[in-house]
């Protein structure tokens, strides 16, 4: 999810939570994000019974 996120941020995605001064690298603030509950990337998983479980 951290990749993900950064690489949306990367391509120009804006940041979901107000960023401290000098943070820039995108792996950084995604992780910043991470830490304080504002990704929105929902992780679905599927299991041989059909059953999907959202993470």
């Amino acid at each position: 999810m951290i990749g993900a996120r950064a690489l949306q941020l990367a391509m120009g995605a804006p940041p979901l939570l107000e960023i401290p001064e000098g943070m820039s690298d995108p792996i950084e603030i995604a992780l910043y994000e991470f830490e304080n509950g504002a990704i929105p990337i929902t992780v679905v998983r599927k299991y041989p019974s059909g059953r999907k479980e959202l993470v």
